[in-house]
């Protein structure tokens, strides 16, 4: 059985709201499937902190075997480097100096969330907590812990990124990591499991036959294609969130909200606003990553030029009217 020890840090706790949401199966029920011990969880373990702090100076004693270690939140390094910006509960030790000893006795280090993995949210604006990823700062190798750095495994921090982060995302690469079947030929160019960002979130999404089209919305609730005006970078974010229904059903593009590209590294300081799509000559600055540049925008030439009627008016409508008559404020007859 695997010994598995999960810490937050900087950040909201999203990643494990979203992972408790998880149902077929929960998280609990798919640990003891994985055969993982869960040593401590500061949101759903017993332990007071004084019993926490016992089981993180055993490992540290080598007293208990420490297999899968997780964080979540980025680390806060403030100020000066020191990390007294966050010091461990119940003792005088900065944050950072607990994770960069109980790094090196694991066999597996996992960064949960775009936070632990890049700094994300909370590194944005002025950082004033210095705030940085395990093995990142922002898309620059090495954060808290050193660009070269390996587990005991010999494998660098597995970055599970997204905000929040999808619970099958977790339990799939805990369980992989369970069935010894996670090489480092199975994580991506910022080291995320490939499973999840092989694919494009654009992939799968219910607005693409808008886009196919260019039929576009032009203010938030319209039901057209986002790319073009709203600052959906969907068709650049590695993620397979329209193929992988998020518990409960959708993904932000079904519920009307434009993707920010949640799982790559910067998504935070996207240099824009994160509604409004830039562009230059009128051609958006981001083009899908799927298409080359020169394909893109002749085909968006033709295919504006043969958008169906009901497309056309559908991209700028809040609601589609199945009834033949007068159509509902924005609405289109099908």
């Amino acid at each position: 059985m695997l010994n598995l020890l999960w810490l937050q840090s900087g950040g909201c706790g999203g990643c494990t709201m979203s992972l408790l949401s998880a149902n077929n199966p929960h998280f609990i029920q798919q640990l003891k499937v994985s055969n993982i011990n869960l040593l401590w969880h500061p949101s759903i373990s017993e332990e007071s902190t004084h019993q926490a702090l016992e089981i993180l100076t055993d490992i540290l004693e080598d007293k208990i075997k420490l297999d899968i270690l997780c964080l979540e939140g980025s680390l806060l390094r403030a100020p000066n480097k020191t990390g007294f910006c966050h010091i461990m509960a119940g003792t005088n030790i900065p944050f950072i100096d607990w994770m960069e000893k109980l790094a090196n006795k694991s066999d597996y280090t996992v960064a949960v969330g775009s936070c632990a993995a890049y700094g994300g949210i909370t590194s944005a604006g002025g950082n004033p907590t210095d705030a940085c990823g395990l093995q990142y700062e922002g898309h620059i190798a090495g954060g808290l812990l050193s660009a070269q750095y390996k587990s005991k495994k010999n494998l660098p921090v597995i970055n599970i990124s997204g905000c929040p982060t999808h619970p099958d995302w977790v339990l799939i690469t805990l369980s992989m990591i369970a069935n010894n079947q996670l090489a480092l030929e199975d994580l991506d160019e910022y080291l995320r499991p490939k499973f999840f960002t092989k694919h494009l979130v654009h992939h799968g999404c219910n607005r693409n036959e808008y886009y196919e089209f260019k039929a576009s919305a032009i203010q938030p609730t319209d039901l057209g294609c986002m790319m073009e005006n709203m600052g959906c970078l969907g068709t650049q974010a590695q993620a397979d969130c329209n193929i992988r229904p998020w518990p409960g059903g959708g993904s932000c593009t079904s519920g009307g909200f434009a993707c920010i590209n949640c799982t790559a590294p910067d998504f935070e300081e996207p240099r824009q606003s994160f509604m409004k799509t830039p562009k230059l000559g009128g051609i958006p600055v981001g083009l899908p990553l799927d298409m080359p540049k020169a394909w893109f925008i002749a085909l968006s030439t033709l295919a504006k030029a043969a958008t169906p009627k009901r497309l056309k008016e559908g991209a700028t409508a809040d609601v589609v009217s199945y009834k033949s008559g007068t159509p509902n404020k924005g609405g289109t007859d099908v």
